[in-house]
């Protein structure tokens, strides 16, 4: 069954670009990202994987760290990355796993139970469906889900946005409007009563509507 928000991620080892490792162990208190691919040398990815390297000091800034699959050997991963570096201008800098027995993909619902063989034997086409996005909190819970299509690459700006509002809600009773960015004015949470609000707000909000309240971002 495909994963969804709220779940638990499920564990898992796999061999890696950078060792072997325990999912859960190598998350350890951080929040974490796991996207997936359908095949090495694949046009699309390359791009998505360069850029994802680019951008990695934003992730460690929010305490995200950033894992790839592909259902090729690690070996193929590491010829890869000299493409992505001669091309992209930036190799990937985190680790890549190596899901030859398509466990991990099967175990996040991205291909069937029925899926074997040899990955070489298989197409991009093949494995269209392993293109996700996992947003995985410390608590190891799911808390974003995105699915795309081979031929869209993937936004990982609107990952960071998500990622700043999912760690801002967490601690805060708020939530975030349509198109916010980090800084900009939030919501106060449905949950919180008039009462609470004027305790945790006593400047006030804006009320366009009376299901509307709206505060500048908490510190």
């Amino acid at each position: 069954m495909a994963l969804t928000i709220g779940d638990t991620a499920p564990n898992f080892e796999a061999d890696t670009t950078e060792g072997r490792i325990d999912f859960y162990d190598w998350i350890g208190d951080s929040w974490a990202v796991l996207f997936s691919h359908p095949k090495d040398f694949t046009p699309v990815c390359t791009t998505e994987l360069g850029y994802m390297a680019k951008i990695k000091p934003d992730f460690d800034a929010r305490n995200v760290k950033i894992i790839g699959l592909s259902v090729d050997p690690t070996d193929k991963h590491a010829a890869w990355s000299a493409d992505i570096a001669e091309t992209q201008g930036t190799a990937p800098n985190y680790p890549m796993i190596g899901d030859v027995d398509f466990s991990v993909s099967k175990l996040y619902g991205m291909l069937g139970a029925d899926v074997s063989g040899d990955p070489a034997d298989r197409t991009a086409a093949d494995n269209q469906t392993v293109r996700n996005v996992f947003v995985i909190g410390p608590d190891k819970k799911i808390k974003l889900v995105l699915v795309y299509p081979m031929t869209t690459g993937r936004n990982f700006d609107e990952v960071l946005r998500v990622i700043d509002s999912l760690q801002l809600t967490a601690k805060h009773r708020v939530a975030t409007p349509v198109n916010w960015s980090n800084g900009e004015k939030v919501i106060i949470a449905g949950s919180v009563s008039n009462d609470e609000a004027k305790e945790i707000y006593p400047d006030g909000w804006e009320e366009p509507k009376p299901y509307i309240r709206i505060v500048p971002q908490p510190a």
